[in-house]
């Protein structure tokens, strides 16, 4: 039987980067096919070859046992592809119904008919099992709704192709479970679907076959995943063994760094209140729109808070700016690295030092180059940033490569105390995750108070000290290591009425 989509031999070169090198593998109707692979490996690239943003350089795209040109998106959704990238592509002050039809908008003598686009999208919603208001303008909805909704526009297209890159990366468990249902239905009615995730467990769970990358090369294409260890795929994908991902490191705790009392603001239905202490990595975990990040813009002085105190090392200072928070060496690594952490259009060597920079003035006017070049590839060493050279634009790497230059952003800072690390794993494979850890783990030895906002489990069981649990805007509970597993912390996460259900 021939496959649906095949690549044939897929070469693609950027400046300074072999980004895929003879790449060939097929992808068949009624399968699963999971693409593996360490940041920077190449999976990406081959999407947008796929969804025509890029042409390879050399070798050839088959559908049907078909040659295929795609010069655009568009000439790529004409043949019945849909590609749902990592990065999102939305259109923020239009509604969920106009983004979802962008291109295909139903119109009566040139006018777009609203009512009907509403209707047709409601019903095609309704059908999928997704909660999301046709009205609701883009900009107002969490990162998670966003997610659903790029997930939704590509399933109404009625593609026999789709390929979805990091789809659960901002999703919470009852959307990830209809996105589940969704895939498992997709490839019972004879799709081909190509499935891109960092997460284990998903790969096992909706994959029949899986091929893994490393550094634009296909490494292996297994044709029975059940029957692949994990530790195999592990292997294949960073050229070595991790043998504890997150290799916890126990530390002696300092008096208590970072306090917050009875923050009030946006989003919250209780005052906050929590501590941390020099070295000590607290995590917090909670379902989406628990409030974690809405917690942290807050005493970061990103929103504007309504009542409460902050005191760094036991004396009470005022954060009402960003920039007062960065001043009293408290740092916060967004969620959302697209919009509020890099500056696409910027360098790497730009993008690591733009907090910095006020430290490298001559007489408060004259920049010294020479240091920030020397910093720049400091970190990119350090972090192992996969970039061809400093002056690379940014929008060109990876998203666990970017993420990689926004930690580097505020570990650049000379004076660190407080970091606040907002999701700095999502998106960002297994290696790139050990990495990060560590990295963690060694501010954390020099006395810093890290907060950890997570939402996988495993990884806040795996990294923190002790973990605190938000629910429906407020702090539900706290719990040390030692008493924290996935049923102690869950059972404060859920609302009372899932909890019920989930012990009945």
């Amino acid at each position: 039987m021939s496959a649906t989509l095949r690549f044939d031999n897929i070469g693609k070169v950027f400046p300074g980067v072999r980004a895929l090198d003879g790449v060939s593998f097929d992808v068949h109707a009624g399968e699963v096919h999971g693409l593996m692979g360490e940041n920077g490996a190449g999976k990406s690239t081959l999407l947008k070859i796929l969804g025509g943003e890029y042409q390879p350089d050399s070798g050839r795209v088959l559908i049907d046992g078909n040659e295929v040109h795609f010069a655009s998106a568009a000439a790529s959704i004409a043949a019945g592809i849909a590609v749902i990238h990592q990065e999102l592509q939305y259109v923020p002050d239009l509604t969920v119904a106009e983004n979802l039809l962008l291109g295909a908008l139903p119109s009566t003598f040139g006018w777009v008919n609203k009512r009907e686009a509403k209707k047709h999208v409601k019903e095609r919603l309704q059908a999928m099992g997704v909660d999301l208001d046709p009205n609701a303008k883009l900009r107002k909805l969490s990162i998670a709704q966003r997610q659903m909704v790029e997930i939704c526009k590509a399933l109404l297209r009625n593609a026999r192709v789709i390929a979805l890159d990091e789809p659960t990366s901002s999703l919470s468990h009852r959307e990830t479970e209809v996105l589940f249902k969704l895939v498992r239905d997709l490839r019972a009615d004879n799709r081909a679907l190509i499935y891109i995730s960092h997460r284990m467990d998903e790969i096992y769970e909706l994959c029949n076959t899986c091929t893994i990358f490393r550094d634009g090369r296909k490494i292996k294409s297994h044709e029975k995943l059940a029957d692949v260890p994990r530790e195999t795929l592990v292997q294949e994908m960073v050229g070595r063994e991790i043998s504890d991902i997150y290799d916890y490191k126990p530390r002696e705790l300092g008096p208590v760094r970072f306090s917050v009392a009875n923050v009030e603001g946006h989003a919250l239905n209780a005052p906050a209140s929590f501590e941390v202490r020099r070295g000590e990595i607290v995590g917090f975990f909670g379902l989406v729109g628990a409030g974690r990040s809405e917690l942290m813009h807050l005493v970061y002085g990103a929103d504007k808070k309504k009542a409460g105190t902050i005191e760094l090392d036991g004396k009470p200072i005022k954060v009402r700016s960003t920039g007062e928070a960065i001043r009293n060496g408290i740092v916060l690594c967004p969620e959302d690295r697209k919009e509020e952490g890099v500056i696409a259009m910027a360098t790497v060597a730009e993008n690591i030092n733009i907090s910095c920079r006020r430290h490298y003035l001559h007489g408060g006017f004259f920049l010294d180059r020479k240091k920030e070049a020397q910093t720049a590839e400091r970190f990119i060493k350090l972090l192992k940033i996969k970039t061809p050279s400093r002056k690379q634009k940014i929008r060109f790497l990876s998203g666990g490569n970017q993420q990689k230059a926004i930690l580097s952003r505020w570990l650049a800072e000379p004076d660190l105390k407080v970091v606040i690390l907002d999701e700095p794993t999502r998106g960002i494979d297994v290696g790139a995750k050990h990495e990060i850890y560590n990295v963690i783990y060694q501010l954390a030895e020099r006395g810093c108070a890290i907060v950890m906002i997570s939402s996988e489990l495993p990884e806040v069981l795996g990294v923190s000290d002790r973990i605190v649990v938000m629910r429906q805007g407020r702090i539900a509970g706290e719990l040390p290591r030692a008493q924290a597993n996935e049923q102690s912390v869950l059972s404060l996460a859920l609302p009372q009425s899932d909890t019920t259900a989930k012990a009945a």
